[in-house]
């Protein structure tokens, strides 16, 4: 997933039998902090509230969900989606039960492991861009079979929020406002589009259809405030809330999407839609100093990844050395470092390759690697038994929802890059994901850059695409004490992390816990990234770092972890209390409850 709109790491948090929630006097109120019976924080205002409305009427954190997941497809463009998918971790509070939906995108029956290569083995130009960058989009069947299971509400009355705002239209902000000038052309920075490792990756003012649905009507470019009205899109969302899912995957929507895919080059037919499946699986489970951690199952790498590096981490007193040392960094690193490696190696969509989920979150697995972490960096090419080559010459959403009876719902999905495959399907309103990208494109091929090509995640027709979504949830004694998430491509399982570390082993408040500055180590490239700016690491740590052997580089921000964390009443008490935290790295963030 790409920087925020695999709708990184959501998290919710539910605690039990919640009444009114009091401020607890060491959790300060920050500005855009809520304090609430239920709690909706995501990435854009209207989305949670209409998470929060549904909450109000009787709905619960699966019926939240659904609702700001819908608005979301509306009003976060970039990221929030019906043409894209991802992933679910919800709490139960009857059932006292944990349970994760996926609904990743899969590739289509015509896929080839080397679809995407040109004569020369590399990706060929804008192999990110365009209908042939697209899965089987997941999203629309995932919510369904989420309210199919354990919804309260009416679908309709879920999905109609998201109808009202794009047919009435709503202010955009002066973030979304910018965003669009830059990828439809119309200012100087929008002339530039993304580039990666192959060349261009377009941008939204390649595609007229595009334009038609996301550009200012009068051609100029848009204005913080400006309205934006979406009537395709409002017709596509009608259908499915009077028709529901079928209608997407077999109905007048899906032969949009069959008919556009034919004239524009995709893969994606109408049989690839019909036969499409979101499937309930075993949230991924570990412990770490006493507490629950549920992340997402495989197709997803996050919940095993954040399990894994957590279990490394527990047999080191980081507390002790602080939160800000050398060695405490250090050892993180190290131990992002090997989960990263197993991530490379040994995960996959598990119908398709034997993922071995209770050795890899196992205490013995591992101690066996936090034994080989030592006092200096070690080099990532020395974890693999297979040659690494030298080198040659991204957007995810996450959202989480309590309610008051201690529902909650961890939720990221995404269409990969910021606007997905930048197209929008014509008369249907919405853009179409780009998520075939994260299969290992170029078989038996992985170099320092960055590319892998291991056998795991290699493209097959019908295999979900390995994601690095993960939403999380923390419990403690059966009741939920934090739900969370980022967008970030592969940088969320560690931005997760360290919300985790934050609050569970160094105690910090959960303002300052989403606030404090992240790290990332992906084994390739063989880089540490810091956050730098207002949220910077002190000085001498990093130098004490480098002269440890890693190769420290300055990033400006990571992830979007919009947190929710409870703590239960205190004895004798009978209200749970209950934070809300949009993580302000993103100004557009809006926490929602009562």
């Amino acid at each position: 997933m790409k920087r925020a709109t695999r709708i990184g790491w959501a998290v919710l948090i539910g605690a039990m039998a919640m009444a009114t929630a009091t401020t607890p006097a060491a959790w300060a109120r920050s500005e855009g902090d809520v304090f609430g019976r239920h709690v909706v924080v995501a990435q854009e205002a209207n989305a949670a509230e209409a998470g929060r409305a549904v909450l109000r009427d009787g709905g619960n954190a699966v019926d939240a969900a659904i609702a700001t997941a819908f608005a979301l497809a509306v009003t976060l463009p970039e990221a929030g989606n019906i043409g894209g998918g991802g992933f679910l971790v919800a709490y139960l509070p009857d059932r006292r039960e944990v349970v994760a939906v996926d609904f990743r995108e899969t590739a289509p029956r015509s896929a080839t492991a080397r679809m995407y290569l040109g004569p020369d083995g590399k990706p060929r130009a804008r192999y990110r861009t365009g209908a042939w960058a697209a899965g089987v989009p997941g999203t629309v069947r995932g919510l369904a079979l989420a309210h199919a299971r354990w919804g309260k509400r009416p679908w309709a009355e879920l999905v109609r929020p998201a109808v009202r705002l794009a047919r009435e239209g709503f202010p955009i902000s002066e973030d979304l406002a910018s965003g669009l000038n830059r990828q439809l052309g119309r200012d100087e920075a929008g002339r530039s589009g993304r580039r990666g490792p192959s060349g261009d990756f377009g941008r939204l003012g390649d595609y007229p259809e595009t334009v038609a649905a996301l550009g200012r009507p009068d051609g100029r470019p848009w204005q913080s405030g400006d309205r934006l009205v979406q009537p395709d899109l409002a017709a596509t969302l009608e259908r499915i809330a009077s028709g529901g899912a079928d209608e997407f995957y077999t109905g007048r929507t899906a032969e949009l999407i069959a008919r556009y895919m034919e004239t524009h080059g995709g893969f994606v037919t109408r049989d690839d839609l019909k036969s499409y499946a979101a499937h309930v699986r075993p949230p991924v489970h570990t412990t770490f100093r006493g507490f629950d951690v549920y992340g997402a199952p495989p197709a997803s790498s996050g919940g095993v990844t954040v399990g894994l590096i957590l279990n490394m981490l527990e047999r080191f007193d980081l507390r002790a050395d602080g939160r800000d040392s050398p060695r405490t960094l250090h050892r993180v690193a190290e131990a992002m470092r090997r989960a990263y490696f197993v991530r490379a190696t040994r995960l996959a969509d598990p119908d398709f390759v034997d993922v071995p989920v209770g050795e890899l979150t196992s205490k013995p697995f591992a101690d066996g690697l936090a034994r080989t972490i030592g006092d200096r960096a070690t080099p990532s090419a020395t974890l693999a038994d297979f040659p690494i080559l030298p080198a040659e010459g991204e957007h995810t959403t996450h959202f989480s929802t309590l309610d008051s009876a201690g529902g909650a719902v961890a939720m990221t999905y995404t269409l990969e890059d910021s606007y997905g495959a930048k197209c929008v399907v014509e008369g249907a309103g919405f853009l179409l994901n780009n998520e075939m990208g994260d299969f290992n494109l170029i078989p038996d091929r992985t170099d320092a850059r960055g590319w892998i090509g291991t056998p795991a995640n290699r493209i097959q027709p019908g295999k979900r695409m390995l994601s690095s979504q993960s939403p999380t949830l923390v419990l403690k004694e059966g009741r939920v004490r934090v739900v969370t998430g980022s967008p970030g491509g592969r940088t969320i399982p560690n931005t997760t992390l360290w919300v985790v570390l934050n609050l569970l082993e160094f105690g910090l408040d959960p303002r300052a816990a989403v606030d404090a500055p992240r790290t990332h180590h992906q084994w390739f490239p063989d880089a540490l990234n810091l956050e730098g700016g207002a949220r910077s690491w002190p000085g001498a740590t990093i130098e004490a770092l480098n002269a440890l052997g890693h190769r420290t580089r300055t990033i400006e921000r990571q992830g979007n972890a919009n947190t929710i964390v409870v703590e239960p009443a205190p004895a004798g008490g009978t209200a749970a209390r209950i934070h809300g935290v949009p993580d302000r790295r993103r100004s557009t963030t809006k926490a929602a409850g009562d």
